[in-house]
């Protein structure tokens, strides 16, 4: 068999198995994602089910026939081609280099000579399966062998500076936008329309904040915002689903995105398909085990759990290279524990989602959860005066929302509802396809999945808002608040707004139950909306990001204050004792970086008590945890400025770390950075732990830095 011809069939053979493994992927989904289709719960991430056992066993079995046959048809190809130089008379006088720069370079070369015809993207950077070819590839497009002499090896020119970059300007129309959002999918017309909606809220803020930066030069950045959820690879379960009322909080943060990052005047590419990812990022022609054909031409990329996964199955080794541009809508939040993989995988920390080695503020979650990811948010609607009146004379005080789209998360509650069914008319909004579920009482109105508009509706009647079940933490609650109601059972409303708002309650109180039943049906309560989930506060809070946030660019302490005395034998620390004495401070005689961000003046660091994180530490004194200011505490003679006593201090992995054992007076310092978290707590440790302060209303941005 010639050359040509064996190359046909591996590439044939390789195509029908490639082929029958998607289509089992795809069976594996449905049979994953049964029971989830009949009530989705909205805004459960799909990124966190995993497919059925039995079927992950079969693909991975045809996986590795696939890998199997390339090989042994591979090295047919391989013989094939060295008889034919061997007959043209030709020889190979590449050899693999020895040398101590390249470790790599031999076994690359090892692994090219057996697998070069596993993906089409090896010959179209030039391999043909030549020892020249590889050491080629391996040189110039990869990075594991060192440049070859006889190549054409041209003296880099200086480079000339880069121009200036273009200066991102506020955009006063919208237009534009929902022409590069696209159509095709349900999901995308939902997102269009709510960007039509709250387009004047978005265009009067991003005038507000104009004006609030006063000309101040921002760079326009490049950016790519691939929606991998919706990609039909992924299996998007959404969009059909997204007219009839739900899931929706994704595509509700999604259509935020687009909006403030196209009114902050940044040049936009918006994909929702695999094919268009591909195209953008400059992937090769075969199965993504290349590196891309270009540099990347985006400054940021912002994606989801599946973008991301399809960027590393097909960028080659430029993932590694370009991933700290990325950024990652992450509803719930990946603390750094689950991110970091050799060290979940050690602690047992299991999850499918985690394991990518990101800068954990490449996170950025739906609240606040911890301050390890980055607060995204989303936007509730602004009400106006008018509105806000019309709103408080039509609210029946009797009138309850109970939310739980799955019928399964009723289940158990009925002595809960009972209660308060003694006070209240209960809505609800529990999805069902022909019979109304048992779980459900038959003293419950039950308005099915509703359009958004209907389900705002109800809203501005009820007098309370309760959510149960899963997910916790979705835009709703915080949507009933900003419309009038009482809520409970959020996080982050308890955490951040808080009474007469948010009542946090036991349910298996009974007494206690009903007595705050009571109490909230004799409290009068506006429609509130905390700054942060504003059209301005989140146009304010995304441009602060873009200008500051730096993943690509390795950050380290800055120098000390020079000593006061030529004896002192180790430099002094950055930090100084507060007046009060009661924690450390920016020392006044340390050097400040301009560029950093937040500013270090921001800085206060705190000692936990034990069974405390260090978020919670840091909100006892009126401040946030800050992880970025983590590496200024990370030191020995920190202990001493805080007298705490140390018999013997060790560098170990433990996102607890820097930290204190005070029964034995053992101290601990981080050895991995990407481990610095403000989560976490033990019985055994006090935290060192390092807070900001935080403007009112928008906890993710210190008093200084906008």
């Amino acid at each position: 068999m010639g050359a040509l011809e064996s190359r046909g069939v591996l590439r044939r053979m390789s195509d029908m198995l490639e082929l029958l493994m998607k289509r089992m992927d795809i069976l594996a989904r449905l049979e994953n994602s049964t029971d989830f289709h009949k009530g989705d719960e909205a805004r459960f991430p799909l990124d966190r089910f995993q497919p059925a056992a039995g079927l992950m066993e079969r693909i991975q079995a045809i996986a590795q026939n696939v890998s199997d046959i390339a090989i042994k048809v591979d090295q047919i190809l391989r013989n094939s081609l060295m008889s034919a130089k061997m007959g043209d008379g030709r020889r190979d006088q590449c050899e693999v280099p020895r040398d101590p720069k390249y470790p790599d370079c031999a076994g690359k070369v090892e692994w090219m000579r057996a697998r070069w015809t596993s993906d089409p993207c090896y010959a179209f950077f030039g391999v043909d399966g030549t020892e020249c070819s590889f050491l080629i590839y391996l040189s110039e497009v990869e990075w594991f062998c060192p440049p070859l002499p006889w190549r054409n090896q041209t003296v880099a020119a200086p480079s000339p500076p880069p121009p200036p970059r273009a200066q991102a300007a506020f955009r006063s129309d919208l237009a534009r936008l929902l022409e590069l959002v696209g159509t095709g999918k349900e999901s995308l017309s939902f997102m269009k329309k709510r960007i039509r909606h709250l387009a004047q809220q978005w265009l009067r803020a991003a005038r507000r904040l104009e004006q609030k930066l006063k000309g101040r030069q921002r760079d326009q950045k490049h950016i790519l915002v691939h929606i991998g959820f919706l990609t039909e690879e992924s299996g998007d379960v959404f969009s059909p689903r997204v007219l009839k009322g739900g899931p929706l909080g994704e595509m509700v943060q999604w259509a935020d995105i687009l909006a403030a990052l196209f009114l902050l005047g940044h040049s936009l590419r918006v994909t929702v398909s695999l094919k268009e990812l591909q195209s953008n990022l400059g992937v090769p022609p075969g199965r993504g085990n290349c590196p891309l054909t270009n540099p990347l031409p985006f400054d940021l990329i912002y994606t989801d759990y599946h973008g991301l996964q399809q960027m590393k199955q097909h960028m080659g080794l430029s993932f590694k290279k370009y991933r700290c541009r990325v950024r990652v809508i992450d509803t719930f939040g990946t603390e750094p524990a689950y991110n970091h993989e050799e060290y979940a995988t050690l602690r047992g920390f299991r999850t499918n989602w985690g394991y990518w080695n990101l800068h954990p503020s490449q996170f950025m979650t739906m609240f606040p959860h911890t301050p390890d990811n980055s607060f995204m948010g989303f936007v509730s609607e602004e009400l106006n005066k008018t509105e806000r009146q019309l709103i408080k004379s039509n609210k029946v005080g009797s009138m309850a929302v109970v939310y739980g789209k799955e019928a399964s998360i009723w289940k158990g509650k009925e002595r809960f509802l009972a209660i308060l069914n003694k006070y209240m008319e209960i809505h609800g909004t529990v999805y069902y396809e022909t019979q109304r579920p048992p779980e459900v009482p038959a003293f419950v109105k039950n308005h099915g999945l509703l359009p958004q508009h209907e389900f705002q509706q109800l809203l501005r009647k009820a007098k309370l808002f309760i959510g149960f079940g899963f997910p916790y933490e979705g835009p709703a609650p915080l949507e009933a608040i900003a419309n009038g109601c009482v809520s409970s059972q959020h996080p982050y409303a308890e955490d951040f707004i808080g009474k007469p708002h948010v009542w946090t309650v036991d349910y298996n109180n009974s007494e206690e139950f009903e007595a705050a039943i009571k109490a909230i049906m004799r409290t009068q309560v506006d429609p509130y909306l905390p700054y942060e989930y504003t059209c301005e506060g989140m146009l304010e809070r995304i441009q602060a990001y873009i200008q500051h946030q730096d993943f690509c660019t390795a950050t380290s302490p800055p120098p000390p204050p020079r000593a006061k005395s030529p004896a002192m034998q180790s430099p002094p620390s950055v930090l100084a004792l507060s007046p009060n004495a009661t924690h450390l401070v920016w020392s006044p005689s340390a050097s400040r970086d301009p560029r950093a961000w937040p500013p270090v003046d921001s800085l206060q660091v705190w000692v936990s008590e034990t069974r405390h994180a260090c978020t919670e530490t840091c909100r006892r004194h009126g401040l946030v945890c800050e992880p970025t200011f983590f590496r200024f505490l990370n030191k020995k003679e920190v202990f001493l400025q805080l007298s705490i006593t140390c018999e013997s201090t060790e560098y170990e992995m433990n996102h607890l770390y820097p930290a204190v054992a005070e029964n034995v007076h053992e101290c601990y310092l981080q050895k991995e950075p990407l481990l610095f978290s403000c989560a976490g707590h033990n019985s055994k440790y006090r935290r060192l732990c390092p807070c900001r302060d935080y403007r009112e209303g928008q906890v993710a941005l210190c008093r200084d830095c906008v």
